[in-house]
C-alpha cells in the first residue's frame, strides 16, 4: 500500500513558476513508477508526466514538453513537478499517482492515487 500526498499547489501569474511535491509512504517507493495527471473543470483527468522508478526515463505531454520538468528523490520518497512559463490552460487539479509498472503513460495503469493539489495560473 502507498499513500500519497502533493503539496506545492496555488495561486501564480502567467510566465510564473510552481514546484509541485508529492511525498510517498512505505519502503517500497522506488519500485514504483510515478506520474503527474491534472483535471481542469469540466474536462477529463489527462497525462501531464511520468517518471521511471529509477528516474532514468520521463515523459512529457506535449501540452507541457519544454515547460515542465519530472524527477524523482527515491532517498526522501518524493516526486516532483517543476512547473515553469505557466499558462492560464494550465490551471487544474493536479494529481501524483503510482504504479507497480515501471512507468505507464495513462491513468488506469496506476494502482495509487493523490488527492490533488489546486493550481491556478491568471493571465
Amino acid at each position: 500500500q502507498v499513500q500519497l500526498v502533493e503539496s506545492g499547489g496555488g495561486l501564480v501569474q502567467a510566465g510564473g513558476s510552481l514546484r509541485l511535491s508529492c511525498a510517498a509512504s512505505g519502503r517500497t517507493f522506488s519500485i514504483y513508477g510515478m506520474g503527474w495527471f491534472r483535471q481542469a473543470p469540466g474536462k477529463e483527468r489527462e497525462f501531464v508526466a511520468a517518471i521511471s522508478w529509477s528516474g532514468g526515463s520521463t515523459w512529457c505531454a506535449d501540452s507541457v514538453k519544454g515547460r515542465f520538468t519530472i524527477s524523482r528523490d527515491n532517498g526522501k520518497n518524493t516526486v516532483y513537478l517543476q512547473m515553469n512559463s505557466l499558462k492560464p490552460e494550465d490551471t487544474a487539479v493536479y494529481y501524483c499517482a503510482a504504479t507497480r509498472g515501471s512507468y505507464a503513460l495513462v491513468a488506469n495503469r496506476y494502482d495509487y492515487w493523490g488527492q490533488g493539489t489546486q493550481v491556478t495560473v491568471s493571465s
